[in-house]
């Protein structure tokens, strides 16, 4: 069976996600959750996408980011990637980490695109990790909320991150 097309475009908004292959923990402690911010994060300095919200479960992530150019999957293939080569190397193991590919949801919708946001950012209350929310420090919901902000790279502006006009970036450090 093959898999269904992705729909990308230039602009697009989407929840991303990835879950632990068998459900099993994919940040083991906080270096893998940085490590993991720091992939991110490049890719987000060098203008692949602009990210919105993100939460790192256990076991899996969420992100609500936003295209300024088409290739999510390129650029959710290095996220990915590199973070497994990285996991596995720093554990001394082999083998897939992830429950197949990352899933992605194109948001097209005002309404939802606020709907994921919180409930991206609502996840570790749910789980029952933490509450409040803005006391989970895996979360940009501190972010939003005026306190400690655990990345520097995240946006809020929807609209302005629409607006900038960027050239299509390289990969990022052989990523």
């Amino acid at each position: 069976m093959s898999r269904a097309i992705r729909i990308e475009f230039e602009g697009a908004h989407y929840h991303v996600m990835a879950r632990g292959a068998g459900r099993a923990a994919v940040f083991l402690d906080d270096e893998d959750r940085r490590d993991f911010l720091v992939i991110v994060g490049e890719l987000v300095k060098g203008e692949a996408f602009d990210v919105h919200a993100f939460c790192l479960m256990p076991n899996h992530y969420h992100l609500l980011i936003s295209t300024p150019h088409a290739g999510l999957s390129r650029w959710m293939r290095h996220v990915d990637g590199d973070y497994v080569r990285h996991f596995n190397f720093r554990h001394k193991r082999v083998g897939a980490l992830w429950q197949g590919r990352y899933k992605a949801i194109l948001v097209q919708d005002a309404s939802y695109l606020l709907e994921c946001s919180r409930y991206i950012h609502l996840n570790p209350n749910r789980a029952k990790i933490t509450r409040p929310a803005e006391r989970y420090r895996w979360s940009s919901y501190r972010n939003y909320v005026g306190g400690l902000s655990t990345v520097p790279w995240y946006e809020t502006d929807l609209e302005g991150a629409r607006r900038k006009q960027r050239t299509i970036p390289p990969i990022c450090g052989g990523r």
